[in-house]
């Protein structure tokens, strides 16, 4: 407990033993009673009566600190001390647990996003001198010490360790770092010695960026939010006006016909009825909820930038994929050697890893990691002569005094060498030995390990339709969308014409369903902005995904959409639970205490009680 907190409960404990004995204490001067049961209603309610007040004077009048006061004083001046004082004594139990629920709540979170470095270690004069992280420029050079968290986003100029990204991704898998590898701010060091030069300046590190994202989420609210606001808005001074006909119009009715006013009674109903309007637990239990659900989703690894997209994301039912980098790793990866008779697999990778050797592009760069994983050899490039780059067909090479060629169908037919057909589906490599024909290399951007889970997981969730969009080949793309088993996939697409698709999706959908595109963020902004929900996949660290996108998931799995999905509908549910059980109790206790079956304790039960199980219901949001 905070020491605000520990003071509320003294108070409340002070309050509670002193109205105990003064209800045991038989006192018949009424104005004795009075003097006595004030003492505990002052200490327990002279902060709330103080906030009605400057409320009064601020134009604030209707809020829950004039129900209070306004029905507690009223108990009191008709002679009802001990109610008067139960409900202020059972309304501040419940504000303090409230505040220990949201207390225990933002803990929570705090603890899940722990990921604020407090310093930055600067090497001076063979000294290491702690800084503040915003003080150290870009191009620092900055020292990682083990079990310390990387503070600022930067490139490893030395060294090699084990890095901790739990904090950011929700994973408990460590990563293996080394030099000239890119780290990220907030991940910790658990190995080795680092020294880390800075690429940008702290508050545009990643884990600024996040903890902002965060601390900023409870600003864009949901239709849930906005309901309560605008509900409490009319609610609290239509009640107002109504208990006040209650108190009046009753007995003059009563007058006018001729019976006793009865102003007594009326007005004890009225004020019956100001305790139970109070609509503590929607006004707290609601935002409570969603921003449980943001910090549980925080703690999976996964950013959601508001509670209005936590809100939509129950209600996607069409998810569009990107395929590169999304459903497969982005890398490019050697899937299958086939050599012709006479020749063996590792002559084959050599030769075309050889003849490849000079060139950087992704598809050379899987032949050489290709060859050295299999064979445990480095390419030799002094091997190679007479480099010649056919355009748009391939290259060729002499090595070992041997005319090399490798490329793709083009440049077998140039050559008029007969080329195998390959059975699987991937970028072809063939290879020619002194014009004879020497094999086949596929080479395929990998499929995600649970990519296939994921879709299901999708479909399992209650999406209606799973869709892939890529630039790839058509009979790549199908074979891809085959094997993840999607409902239908769009191949050899520009930026623009995904942009095309996912108009074509909004169209069709109806107006409460939502559509979802999840890419990498970078070259799929336009499509993330158009869709009713962007969510950057495999974005750590990427600026242009945490700007474009509505959700990021600080890994690259995408197991994780449905796992979102899940949260965001958990969360939906108990909002509603909430909302439908306030309402339900207070408008029952509000009628029954209008004709007098519901006296003041089963009032403090409808303010105070339905609060406490709201809030209790609410923090269930944190355990996704």
């Amino acid at each position: 407990m905070t020491k605000k907190q520990q003071k509320v409960l003294i108070r409340i404990i002070l309050s509670a033993a002193l109205t105990a004995v003064f209800c045991l204490i038989r006192v018949e001067n009424p104005y004795l009673r009075c003097a006595l049961f004030l003492v505990p209603y002052l200490i327990i309610g002279y902060d709330i009566l103080r906030k009605a007040v400057l409320g009064i004077f601020n134009g604030q009048v209707f809020d829950e600190n004039f129900l209070m006061a306004l029905a507690t004083v009223g108990a009191i001046l008709l002679g009802e001390y001990l109610e008067g004082t139960a409900v202020m004594l059972f309304y501040q139990i419940g504000e303090l647990f409230q505040s220990y629920a949201v207390g225990k709540s933002r803990r929570n979170i705090s603890e899940l996003m722990d990921i604020r470095p407090d310093y930055a270690n600067v090497e001076q004069d063979g000294q290491l001198e702690q800084v503040d992280p915003d003080d150290v420029e870009i191009g620092t050079v900055i020292v990682v010490q083990p079990g310390e968290k990387i503070p600022i986003d930067g490139v490893i100029v030395s060294g090699s360790s084990t890095l901790n990204t739990s904090a950011l991704t929700g994973e408990s898998l460590p990563r293996e770092v080394r030099e000239n590898d890119a780290v990220i701010s907030g991940c910790v060091n658990l190995s080795g010695l680092l020294r880390i030069e800075t690429t940008k300046e702290f508050g545009e590190s990643t884990v600024s960026k996040i903890l902002d994202l965060v601390e900023n989420s409870s600003m864009k609210k949901s239709k849930s939010e906005n309901f309560i606001t605008r509900f409490a808005k009319y609610y609290t001074p239509a009640v107002c006006i109504g208990a006040l006909a209650l108190a009046v119009l009753p007995p003059l009715v009563n007058l006018m016909l001729g019976n006793p006013a009865e102003w007594s009674q009326w007005v004890i109903r009225a004020l019956t009825t100001l305790v139970i309007s109070c609509p503590c637990a929607l006004v707290i239990s609601i935002p409570l909820s969603f921003f449980g659900g943001i910090g549980g989703a925080s703690s999976k690894g996964v950013l959601v930038k508001g509670s209005n997209y936590l809100e939509a994301l129950a209600e996607t039912k069409y998810v569009v994929c990107d395929k590169t980098g999304t459903l497969t790793k982005g890398v490019f990866e050697v899937t299958h050697v086939a050599p012709a008779p006479g020749f063996t697999e590792e002559e084959l990778l050599e030769m075309a890893a050889h003849v490849e050797s000079y060139s950087n592009h992704p598809i050379s760069r899987s032949l050489k990691e290709a060859y050295g994983n299999s064979t445990g050899k480095q390419v030799e490039p002094s091997r190679v002569a007479e480099v010649e780059e056919i355009s748009g067909h391939g290259v060729s090479a002499v090595i070992g005094g041997k005319k090399i060629a490798a490329g793709n169908v083009k440049l077998m037919k140039q050559m008029n060498i007969a080329y195998a057909v390959p059975q699987k589906t991937g970028t072809e490599v063939h290879v020619a030995a002194d014009g004879t024909y020497a094999g086949y290399i596929l080479i395929s951007d990998r499929m995600k390990p649970n990519a296939k889970e994921a879709v299901a997981d999708l479909k399992a969730a209650g999406v209606k339709q799973v869709v892939m969009l890529t630039g790839d080949a058509r009979n790549v793309a199908e074979a891809a969308a085959q094997e993840l088993g999607v409902d239908v996939v769009k191949s050899e697409l520009l930026p623009s014409d995904k942009v095309a698709e996912v108009e074509k999706l909004l169209a069709a959908k109806t107006d409460k369903e939502r559509l979802a595109f999840v890419g990498d963020g970078i070259n799929d902004a336009p499509v993330l902005s158009r869709a009713d929900l962007g969510i950057a996949m495999g974005a750590l660290g990427s600026d242009a995904a945490i700007e474009a996108a509505d959700i990021v998931l600080m890994d690259d799995d995408p197991v994780k959409i449905a796992t979102a999905i899940h949260i965001s509908r958990k969360t939906l549910r108990i909002v509603h639970q909430n909302i439908v059980f306030a309402l339900a109790v207070k408008f029952a206790c509000l009628g029954l205490g209008a004709v007098g079956f519901v006296n003041m304790w089963w009032a403090i039960f409808a303010d105070v009680g339905v609060m406490i199980l709201a809030v209790l219901n609410a923090t269930r949001t944190l355990k996704s």
